[in-house]
């Protein structure tokens, strides 16, 4: 049996029978953007999907035979290798090519530290042999792909058949926070399992990262009536304006009557309930401090919003509480009606260094 290695596919075939419609894939590539995944060639029927399990079970466009051929590698794209920076010529931001330098040289590129992400309990699904499986079922876990035949080849015994290499993690692109993300200049991030230590650059090497764990397949999981609660991680955007600081959790279906988003001066504590007992939980040490009794969050279908009010009008060079110097680099004010850290005109250090722009 070979193995397709067309996108989206990954399915075990026998070359004697290999019919023209027995492949469903998909033609394009894979977009990470935003947080958002989707793929190029069906995302106006596929719509983009947050979470990296749902994207790997959106269907495929197109159909062709099977082939064991290696998929063929995009050409890369060029990037900039310079930093742009602001100089202040007559009063005047003039913008250059030309990276950021301080009095103790060039501005490091990894000058700005993040919180690290918490590690994720892992809970296993186990298989549930009272329930029969369709010939044709792939397994349910990352990195295996095998097809179900039989119970005598995949789920009953000791044989071969029914040894599964597995990622027991979900899958994750990672990558540092740095100057570079300030100064809207994008950079590569890898991707890899939580699991395990390989990182890729390509989506396809991605696909094909061995699991790092050996156990049994699961086609059909036990149903648990009470499952373990699972840690998970939310994106948070933010943009400021010279009074507030508007912040986006993007958490969907959060249970209200359940979550609790705490204010203080100098932090906030999330604590959200998702569907499928997922959980995020974090404290944010915020850059600078905020006036608590005038600050406001509210839930939404797709996110939490919060609207801090600053305590005074310092510029916030990042949300969170910086762990190391930024060497000077600071975000501009937002745009009134948009969204975003663009447009601004005047950084202000605090209330005496205020000015009309």
């Amino acid at each position: 049996m070979a193995r397709c290695t067309r996108r989206g596919c990954n399915q075990e075939y026998d070359p004697a029978t290999n019919n023209p419609d027995d492949c469903t894939y998909h033609s394009g590539a894979p977009v990470f953007h935003e947080g958002l995944k989707s793929w190029s060639c069906c995302s106006d029927v596929n719509k983009p999907v947050l979470e990296f399990d749902d994207f790997m079970k959106l269907p495929g466009c197109a159909k062709a035979t099977h082939t064991d051929e290696a998929p063929q590698a995009e050409a890369p794209k060029s990037k900039a290798t310079n930093l742009k920076s602001t100089e202040t010529v007559d009063g005047k931001e003039v913008y250059t090519s030309r990276p950021s330098v301080t009095s103790n040289g060039p501005v490091p590129i990894t000058a700005i530290a993040t919180t690290p992400i918490q590690p994720v309990p892992i809970v296993e699904d186990e298989d549930d042999l009272s329930i029969p499986v369709k010939a044709g079922t792939t397994c349910r876990r990352k990195g295996c792909g095998v097809t179900f035949e039989s119970d005598d080849l995949h789920r009953i015994g000791d044989s071969e058949g029914t040894v599964c290499n597995y990622h027991p993690a979900p899958g994750r692109k990672q990558g540092k926070f740095d100057v570079r993300r300030f100064l809207r200049v994008g950079f590569t991030r890898s991707q890899g399992y939580l699991c395990c230590k390989r990182r890729v650059l390509e989506f396809d090497e991605f696909m094909k990262i061995k699991g790092c764990k050996t156990g049994r397949h699961v086609f059909a999981p036990k149903i648990s009536d009470n499952p373990a609660e699972v840690s998970v991680d939310c994106r948070i955007d933010h943009y400021q304006t010279p009074f507030e600081v508007h912040v986006s959790v993007f958490a969907k279906k959060v249970d209200q009557s359940r979550s609790t988003v705490t204010l203080e001066e100098n932090q906030v504590q999330f604590d959200l309930l998702l569907p499928g007992a997922k959980r995020f939980q974090r404290t944010v040490e915020l850059f600078g401090p905020i006036d608590v009794e005038a600050s406001t969050y509210k839930y939404y279908g797709t996110k939490v919003e919060l609207l801090l009010k600053k305590k005074d009008t310092r510029s916030w060079t990042i949300l969170e509480k910086a762990t190391q110097d930024l060497a000077g680099i600071s975000l501009t004010f937002g745009v009134s009606g948009r969204t975003g850290t663009i447009g601004g005109k005047t950084p202000i250090v605090d209330e005496s260094t205020k000015v009309a722009s």
